[in-house]
């Protein structure tokens, strides 16, 4: 199991080495920024990552389609003991977005961004591994390591279920991964025992009827009246049938149903996502949904359809995973830089990996200590690159347990 320990030596050799690679990481992480490739495009990314490995003296292992594994190390110590592998994992793709940062690095691919920080993960995982490359040379890497270097994050389903049939776990102990939070300095983590993301779901709801003249509403199913009461009504019947502590969500984002004032319309749709920070609440809202669809539209005589597609489960960070991530933070990046993190209701397809083995994800502070806080997702989004050494030091000094 992972042990935080005192200071020993390792967060010391850790933080020399993360230094002598500092100025390359950074130019890494601007090529990657610059050449953004969508989920499971990633083609040229995934070539990089491999390149730079190989030069390290390591043998990285491509996947189907696009990403790669990478282990570190064998499975005895130079202790001779055996021990179980860690992974750390970086999710590699960007979204499509128009890149606004206005800087030289920017997008050259139009339409299309690293406006999630994945390119400073692939970078803080690229990193750690060249750290723990050449502790392994030295002798001083007492467990084996697994990089794992996953597409598709931005899509359901995501990547992850790929890296997993491709045996991406197989020998896997526990895993590790950060996630960029541009609300938290740089040289900062925030951290959170149990739930620390959301599960989201996909839902879409179609209502059809013969459709007919707004005058005579009584003589056809009114579909833009009754999607009206799914709107308001099925969020409030998921809060009172399922505990309030799980966090249920549901939030409509596009509604489409007619083309004049005058004419009831015979189909129209409503789509949204639920989100939910319980896995066991998450399993039993969809038949929660599907039966709340129904007995609000059963008065209005039209027929309904509900898609829900499943998505990814909460991120349950594991206590003594969670643990060890704050040690390791305190090793290498001082002892007032692990914070409480809030539960977001965001989905990441890292909680996918945490159905199999225990493990932990931190936030990874990029804000430039008293600049401005930007948002993910937005085209204009700007990390302070420092970040990208605090990610190595921090996921390599895990690593070495």
């Amino acid at each position: 199991m992972p042990s935080g320990g005192g200071r020993t030596g390792a967060g010391d050799r850790v933080t020399a080495v993360a230094a002598s690679l500092a100025d390359e990481l950074v130019a890494i992480r601007r090529d990657i920024h610059a050449h953004p490739e969508v989920s499971r495009a990633e083609t040229r990314t995934t070539a990089l990552i491999a390149d730079r490995l190989r030069a390290a003296g390591l043998s990285p292992r491509l996947l189907q389609g696009t990403g790669l594994v990478c282990d570190i190390g064998g499975a005895e110590g130079p202790d001779g003991e055996t021990r179980g592998r860690v992974a750390l994992r970086a999710d590699i793709d960007a979204l499509p977005l128009q890149d606004r940062c206005e800087l030289p690095w920017a997008s050259t691919v139009p339409g299309v961004a690293h406006a999630c920080g994945h390119d400073v993960h692939t970078t803080v995982v690229l990193g750690a591994g060249l750290v723990l490359a050449e502790l392994a040379q030295r002798g001083e890497l007492a467990r084996p390591v697994r990089l794992i270097f996953q597409p598709a994050e931005e899509v359901q389903p995501g990547g992850s279920l790929d890296v997993i049939a491709q045996g991406g776990l197989d020998g896997v102990d526990e895993i590790y991964a950060v996630h960029c939070d541009p609300k938290v300095d740089a040289g900062q983590i925030g951290t959170r025992i149990g739930p620390i993301t959301s599960a989201s779901d996909e839902v879409s709801v179609t209502i059809t009827s013969p459709g007919g003249h707004t005058s005579r509403p009584h003589l056809t199913g009114d579909v833009v009246y009754a999607l009206g009461q799914v709107i308001t009504q099925v969020p409030a019947v998921l809060g009172r049938r399922l505990d309030p502590r799980s966090g249920v969500n549901l939030t409509w984002g596009a509604v489409h149903a007619g083309s004049a004032h005058n004419a009831i319309p015979s189909t129209g749709t409503v789509r949204g996502t639920l989100r939910c920070l319980d896995v066991r609440a998450w399993e039993f809202a969809g038949q929660v949904l599907h039966d709340a669809v129904e007995q609000v539209v059963a008065p209005y005589e039209v027929e309904v359809t509900v898609n829900h597609t499943r998505g990814v489960p909460p991120v349950e960070n594991a206590e003594d995973c969670t643990g060890a991530l704050e040690a390791a933070a305190r090793d290498v990046l001082g002892p007032t830089s692990v914070l409480l993190t809030e539960q977001s209701l965001g989905g990441e397809d890292f909680a996918w990996y945490l159905t199999k083995v225990p493990g932990a994800m931190a936030r990874l502070g990029t804000r430039t200590p008293g600049g401005r806080s930007y948002d993910i997702h937005q085209g204009d989004l700007q990390v302070d690159e420092s970040a990208i050494g605090a990610g190595v030091r921090l996921l390599a000094r895990v690593a070495l347990g």
